[in-house]
Parts: C-alpha cells; structure tokens; sequence
C-alpha cells in the first residue's frame, strides 16, 4: 500500500495545519508591525508576501526529502546522506540553535505572563523565573507526552488565539487611520526581511508531520500550504490593525516603539479606548506563545532522537525531555538578554541557511545527482530551486552586511538608523 492509499483523517489534517500556523505565530507577531512599520504598509506586506513564498515553498521542499526517507529520519540524517558530512554539522549547529532560541525566547515571554497572572487571580507575587518554571513544566510535560496530544492541545489553543485575535480586531477597527496606510519607505523594507523570515519559520517540525499524518503526500501539501496561508492572512490583518492604528512619528509612534523595544500589543492599546483590550492583547499573547512553542517543542523532540539515537519512547522520551527543558530554563532564566539578541539573528542566519538554502540543496543533489523519486515532488524543476536559492542567499548576505559593513549605510541613511534602533530593540 503506498503512502497516497493512507489517508488521514479530516480531523488530523486540520490540526497539522493549525500546528503549522501556531508555529509560525508566535511572539514574532508582536515585533513584526514595530519592526517593519516604518516602511509603511505597502512595503511590508510585499515583503511579507515574497518570505511567506519563500518559506512555504522550502516547507514543501522539505517535505519531498522527508517522504524519500523511512519513518522517524529527520534533518541530520537527512543532511548526511545528501549533503554529507559538512551539511550535517552545518545542520546540527544551526537547528539546535534555533530551536532552543526560540523555546528559551517563548518561556521567558510566557514565563512572565505566568507569573504575571497567577498574582492577578491568586494575588501571589512570583518571579519570572519561577513562572517559566511553571510555564515549561506545563508545556514541557504536553510536548514530553508526544504529535497525538501535542496537535489536540494545539488545536485548542489556536483556536482559543483567533478568537482573541478577532476580538483585537473588534475593538480597533474604527480606529485605523487610512492616512497612515499610504506611508511607504521602500528601501527600509528590505532590513526586516531576516525578522519576517522567522515570522514564518515552521521547518524544524516538517519531519514530525510526515508520521503524524501517514506519510499522504496531499494531507501533508495541505498542511503545510493551508498553514502558512493561514498565517499570510492572519498577518496580513494584523499589520493593518497596528499600522493603521499607530503612527510612525510621535512620541507614540512606531518609531518610538521600535526605540523602547516594546511589542505590538502595548502600542495598540496606548491608541485605542477600552476597558478589555489589555486583557485581551495578553491573551492573544500567550496563546500566540504557547502555539509556538509546542510547533518548536515537538520538532526538537524528533530532531534530537534522530541525531542522538535515543528512541522517543520509555526512558528515552524522559532523557529527551530533560534535553530539552533543563537547557531551555537555565538560558530563559539566567541569559534572557544574550539570547534576545540572538533571535534576530536566527532569521538572518538560521532561517536563510536552515530552512531556505539547504532544503534546496538536498532536493537538488537527491533529483538530479542520487536519483531519489517518490510520490510528491514540488513542480518547478530546477528554475524554481534556483530561484529560490537566490532569495534566501541573499537574505543572508543582507543580515551580513548590515552588520560588517556599516558604511554601506551611507547610501541608505534612514535605513540605517532603523537598523540601529532595531538593535536597541532587540537587546
């Protein structure tokens, strides 16, 4: 029986399909609009729409890889049979670094917001370290307990996220602005291309998808497609929400906030009227966290019992979990500062190299030189892999070159100086 007479239920191919998009939601989505705000709306989401491309297309060029293989390989076994030795190191390093930064970055968020609620309800007053102690031991345990719970907790909780999501929406529509839709900065767009890169980034749990929906290639092209759509639109009404809503000059403005580092949801309810909208914004929030690190949470569970060849069951799914949690809350905790810093990074470098150039790669050299064929393939041939190798080299060499060559900035002077207040966001 081949893997496109297996079909999956109705029921798990939408819950993919929300793992997938809770992924890419997450705390990303509060820094998006102060990050890319000041090239306007136009210019953002054009940008937004080439990433969302990008990302969706090397997801599914991952998943062509992933259905070459058997059950259980995930991405070092994959590099190393492709792309050798070099692509597998290159692999360990980059994935592992992205994966715990973003659990360490999700536990320090929901960490706070944990402690920040237990003293609302219970009027108890607890640090954020010992509410990202709660926060992963929560999550840590649904993560631990595998994709099966993992996609039901998920799919409620996204579920829960959109309608707070909504809810934003309804208390701020009559308050966007529609002069403050046509402001556009062209060139400052291309600096928050690495950020939107992570914004969509979901690759690291493509592999965990394949069993999770019965290696059907249609099942899984849905996920991946519909998930991502899912968050383009999703996205695509935020940002007209926030930049709408919040000017880019003014002492409240987006500038101002990309100056102070503070996320989306604080700027909007400076700007909007209403009792509930603070309440709301941090449910929005920690749901958008959660969804996050759950889709974040169960790839590295795969990853490492690939790479480390400790079976996901018994005592190895408790090693695995102590892998995981022990590392994510002593960083969450004791270096949230190095590792904030860091996170930009992760786009530029992790999510260009990681999920865009070497996906690529493996599906070039498996086509067209180890003659790998199976039941899905991404149409395009070569042309489209070349394409989309040229987006996201050069979105790495942006990232580079905003950093080691500082005079370019002569060219670009107000995208420099956005640049430097994006640092002093991010640290």
């Amino acid at each position: 029986m081949t893997n496109l007479e297996v079909a999956p239920s109705r029921g798990h191919v939408l819950s993919a399909m929300f793992l997938v998009a809770g992924t890419c939601i997450g705390g990303g989505m509060l820094a998006l609009p102060v990050a890319t705000g000041v090239s306007g709306f136009l210019p953002s989401i054009t940008i937004m729409a080439i990433c969302w491309f990008a990302m969706t297309l090397t997801g599914l060029l991952l998943l062509e890889v992933s259905l070459w293989m058997e059950e259980g390989v995930h991405i070092i076994t994959m590099t190393s049979r492709l792309l050798g030795t070099p692509g597998k190191v290159v692999s360990w390093i980059l994935y592992t670094f992205v994966c715990y930064a973003s659990l360490v970055g999700y536990t320090a968020g929901g960490g706070a917001q944990m402690a920040n609620a237990i003293n609302t309800l219970f009027g108890l007053e607890l640090s954020r370290d010992l509410g990202s102690l709660i926060f992963l031991i929560i999550f840590g345990v649904v993560v631990d307990l595998g994709s099966q719970i993992i996609g039901r907790v998920n799919t409620i909780l996204f579920t829960a996220m959109i309608c707070a999501y909504f809810a934003l929406i309804g208390i701020g529509i009559d308050e966007v602005k529609e002069s403050n839709l046509w402001h556009a900065r062209w060139p400052i767009s291309l600096l928050a291309v690495p950020l939107t890169l992570t914004t969509f980034s979901f690759q690291t749990m493509v592999p965990s998808l394949t069993p999770y929906l019965k290696r059907n290639g249609r099942a899984l092209r849905l996920a991946v497609i519909g998930g991502t759509t899912i968050t383009f639109l999703v996205y695509l009404i935020w940002q007209w929400l926030i930049l709408g809503i919040v000017p880019v000059e003014g002492p409240n403005g987006l500038v101002e906030a990309l100056r102070l580092g503070e996320p989306a949801t604080i700027f909007l309810n400076q700007h909007v009227q209403g009792v509930w909208i603070s309440t709301v914004a941090e449910y929005f929030a920690f749901f958008a966290i959660v969804t996050s690190f759950l889709g974040i949470g169960l790839g590295l569970v795969d990853f490492l019992s690939d790479g480390l060849k400790i079976k996901n069951a018994g005592m190895g799914k408790l090693l695995l979990g102590a892998l995981i949690m022990i590392p994510t809350l002593v960083f969450a905790t004791q270096l949230e500062r190095v590792f904030i810093l860091a996170m930009e990074w992760s786009g530029g470098i992790g999510d260009s190299i990681l999920n865009g150039m070497i996906p690529v790669l493996m599906v070039w050299i498996g086509r067209y030189k180890m003659g790998y064929d199976g039941t899905f393939r991404v149409p395009g041939g070569k042309p489209l892999l070349v394409l989309t190798f040229i987006i996201f080299f050069l979105a790495f060499a942006l990232q580079i070159a905003a950093y080691l060559i500082p005079s370019a900035a002569e060219y670009v002077e107000d995208a420099f100086k956005v640049r430097i207040q994006e640092k002093v966001l991010l640290e």
